[in-house]
């Protein structure tokens, strides 16, 4: 196997292709002369991958968009199904995108092309039955969570869980000070990190939401500070609006840097989403929040078979830390939240001792684990296809 072979990778969207471009990296170790294509990003192209498409035509979210993009989506997929028919990869792997993989995988799989899926769908929150698709679809499922590992393994579906890659990236002890330098805060300040989220309706939801509980947690402690990081110039131009109602009040914009915000703060509010797993490996208290709108909500609240949102909690098993959604995230529940925090310190730093224990169980060296799953499907199909 260390000659020449042809692997598949399709990515839909950035995050992807970090995933891709550490993959590559560590199945080179496997299969040296290895040569990668399909759809990959910048990172991944860097490293000789042969792209058939940009990847950002793959990038589309929410309901209406991919339907306007349909067309281009099956000619798409279309094509790939066809090229990996003729030219057939020792195994094709999906990353993340499952609208788009799931089917491209479940044809490929039928012609007798291994398959893999690297990041689940969130299969164990909403739309159980997918599972069965899964099934059908791919001959290797890999996590990066141990919980889903769990669902997988009760559905029959062969699947490795390989770790998280920011568990690999963000260290395991965090120097908050030199997060503080960067930003020009005092060491001795108190700092409370604002995340309203990344897209427009997140932060015209609850953007003044969480100024509004910056004033009640000044109510309770006038020496706290506030710095909320703008995920993006647009949400930038969005919250320095919305911030001009809070001009009195220590609440500070900063550009990005969402990371070494969060490292630099004592306690995070956030909007619920991936960032509570950023936070939660950065080891900082939470309260998540999260509002929709009155459908949305109705038709998700019946939705999710799982009692919790944040990863953290996920993880746990258990409510770690709070979640403040639809009706109860006020100003006056997440500032009482927020406050806990600051006025029971014993307390919290027994949650930050169990997230540096939680962001060690995920830290596995995720791209080589999923490197040795693959190369071990690629071998074991290689020898079924010569036995027969």
């Amino acid at each position: 196997m260390s000659g020449r072979l042809r692997i598949g990778i399709v990515v839909g969207e950035a995050s992807g292709d970090i995933l891709g471009a550490g993959l590559m990296t560590a199945l080179r170790k496997h299969f040296p002369q290895a040569e990668f294509s399909g759809i990959g990003g910048p990172r991944m192209l860097a490293l000789g991958f042969h792209s058939f498409f940009p990847q950002d035509r793959l990038a589309v979210m929410g309901l209406v968009e991919p339907l306007k993009r349909l067309p281009e989506l099956l000619k798409i997929r279309s094509f790939l199904r066809a090229h990996f028919i003729a030219n057939p990869p020792a195994v094709f792997i999906g990353i993340d995108a499952p609208d788009f993989n799931l089917t491209l995988e479940g044809d490929l799989k039928e012609k007798g092309i291994p398959t893999a899926h690297y990041v689940s769908p969130s299969v164990w929150a909403w739309r159980q039955k997918r599972v069965h698709k899964i099934a059908r679809s791919v001959d290797l499922m890999l996590t990066l969570l141990p919980f889903e590992a769990e669902f997988y393994q009760q559905h029959q579906v062969p699947v490795a869980f390989v770790g998280h890659h920011l568990a690999d990236e963000i260290p395991l002890d965090i120097d908050q000070q030199a997060a503080r330098n960067t930003l020009h805060i005092a060491q001795d300040a108190k700092v409370v990190a604002l995340l309203p989220g990344s897209r427009s309706n997140e932060v015209e939801r609850l953007g003044q939401l969480f100024m509004e509980t910056a004033v009640h947690c000044l109510r309770r402690n006038p020496a706290l500070q506030f710095i909320i990081p703008a995920a993006n110039a647009d949400r930038y131009r969005q919250l320095h609006l919305q911030l001009s109602s809070y001009v009195d009040y220590p609440i500070h914009l900063v550009n990005g840097q969402s990371q070494t915000v969060m490292a630099a703060a004592d306690v995070v509010l956030m909007a619920s989403g991936t960032t509570a797993l950023e936070a939660m490996l950065l080891k900082r208290p939470m309260v998540i929040a999260y509002k929709l709108s009155w459908l949305s909500w109705a038709i998700l609240s019946r939705m999710v078979k799982t009692p919790y949102v944040g990863l953290p909690n996920l993880l746990a098993g258990k409510k770690l830390v709070p979640e403040l959604l639809q009706d109860d995230a006020t100003a006056e529940n997440m500032s009482a939240a927020v406050m806990h925090y600051f006025e029971h310190p014993q307390e919290t730093q027994t949650l930050r001792d169990t997230f540096y224990d939680m962001h060690h169980s995920i830290k596995r060296n995720a791209s080589d684990r999923a490197a040795d799953a693959i190369a071990q499907l690629v071998r074991t199909k290689g020898l079924q296809h010569d036995a027969a």
